[in-house]
This record gives C-alpha cells, structure tokens and sequence, in this order.
C-alpha cells in the first residue's frame, strides 16, 4: 500500500517508525521545510508543498497513494483541509493521527484565548517577563506589546520575527524535563508562559513547572479541523487502521 504521511510531528515519526521495514506498505513523509535541519527518519522523505488542494490532488493520483494520513502539527489548519479536500477529490482515505489537547489541572492558572491577538491582550499594559513558546511564525503579533521582556525559545533562529530591542532568544527542541523548565522560569524571573495547545508530552513540561510555580499560562486555542475526517489519538491506532485498510484493498 502507498501511503502518505503528512508529517512534522513526533506522532508522524512515531508512524514512519513503525511502517518502516514493513514490505505490505510503502510510506512516503512529507515535511512542510520549516525546519531546516529535520531528524532523519527510517522512511523516504519530502521536503515543501504541494501547491493547495489541486497540487495535492494531483499529487496523489500521479503517485498512485492508497491512503493519506494528516499527523500535522495541531495548528496546521490550512493543511489539514487541503489533505480533506484532495482526498475527497482523490477518492482517496484520509485518517487523522491528531494528538489530545491539554487540560487544566487542580492549581493551574489558565488564561484560555482563541488566538494569537487575544494573547498579545491578555498579557495586559504593565511591562511583565514572558515565557513566549508558540513558534517562529507566531511572534510578530507580540510586536504590538514592546513594554514587556520576551524569553522567546524555538527550534530556528528567530531572525528579525519579533524585532523590539527586550527579547532573550534561546533555541532547543523538545522533549523538555519539567525540572530544567522549573529552573529556567525562576532564572529568568518569568511572570506568565503563553503557548499554543499543541497537546503531548514532549512539550508538556512548561505547563507542569508553571503551575509548580503558581504562574498564569496564556493558551492558545487550537484552531478548528475539517468536519467528518475520522481521527485517533496515537500511532499505534494509525497502524491499526492502515492495517484493516490494506486487507480492503485488493
């Protein structure tokens, strides 16, 4: 079976990791390119788009792909429905490999938004030290509130994405251990951590190490999916169905 994953998440390498040796499927990965120095993985891979809904498409039926799973990044919104709309125009089977989002805790103090701008309100006017940890492509709307200090940590170098003279860039990729989070807060002085809902652990920790500390987090939610794409939570379950799929399939 010729399948495409749709990665750039530790739930797509978890996938890629189980098919891999396995001669009743061939899979391909596909990473957006955001990253510019991605972990290899055990499967052939792609880097960039496919040109929206027709790319993808097309794509798929000049490829021959037999099944596609979406285990992009929760906040790929646009992605997520450009794989529901080439595969309904592919006739092709779409599973959603979609982690659970996070839930707050007894002695969490949470601050949920529905978007970036929200955010930016909810840290207030009076100058405060901001965990910021929502991605490259997110900081510019911090822009708008110069007056506080952003200790901001990505996997690339932020460039000129959030350019206001108080910024402490800092580059790691995750997991991260609730312990390292805990100190780097105190270190740093943090007043509040804004962070999307990305959901599993590898990023978890900061969540834990706030409420340890008592501090308001910022949430970020998650943005709407497409309707009528049946999901699961793990890799295991993608394997599962992929599976029941090929023993369908002719």
């Amino acid at each position: 079976m010729r399948i495409l994953i749709l990665g750039g998440t530790t739930e797509a390498s978890a996938l890629a990791a189980r098919l891999a040796g396995k001669p009743d499927f061939s899979p391909l990965l596909s990473m957006a390119g955001r990253t510019s120095d991605p972990r290899p993985m055990p499967i052939p891979t792609r880097i960039g788009g496919f040109g929206g809904v027709a790319g993808l498409a097309r794509f798929l039926r000049d490829e021959r792909i037999e099944s596609v799973i979406d285990a992009t990044h929760p906040f790929a919104a646009v992605m997520s429905r450009n794989a529901a709309g080439a595969c309904a125009q592919a006739e092709v089977p779409l599973l959603a490999l979609r982690r659970p989002a996070w839930t707050p805790h007894e002695g969490d103090r949470w601050i949920e938004v529905t978007s970036m701008k929200r955010a930016v309100h909810a840290l207030g006017d009076s100058p405060r030290r901001v965990f910021l940890t929502v991605g490259r492509l997110e900081l510019a709307s911090f822009a708008t509130a110069p007056q506080h200090t952003y200790l901001v940590r990505t996997i690339e170098p932020i460039g000129d994405a959030l350019p206001i003279p108080k910024v402490i860039a800092i580059q790691d990729r995750a997991p991260f251990d609730e312990a390292a989070e805990r100190a780097l807060m105190e270190r740093e002085r943090i007043d509040v951590v804004v962070t999307k809902n990305s959901g599993g652990a590898a990023t978890y920790p900061k969540i834990g190490a706030a409420r340890a500390l008592g501090l308001p987090v910022i949430v970020v939610a998650r943005p709407k999916k497409p309707l009528g794409v049946e999901e699961v939570a793990s890799a295991e379950a993608a394997l599962v169905w992929l599976e029941r799929l090929h023993g369908r399939i002719p």
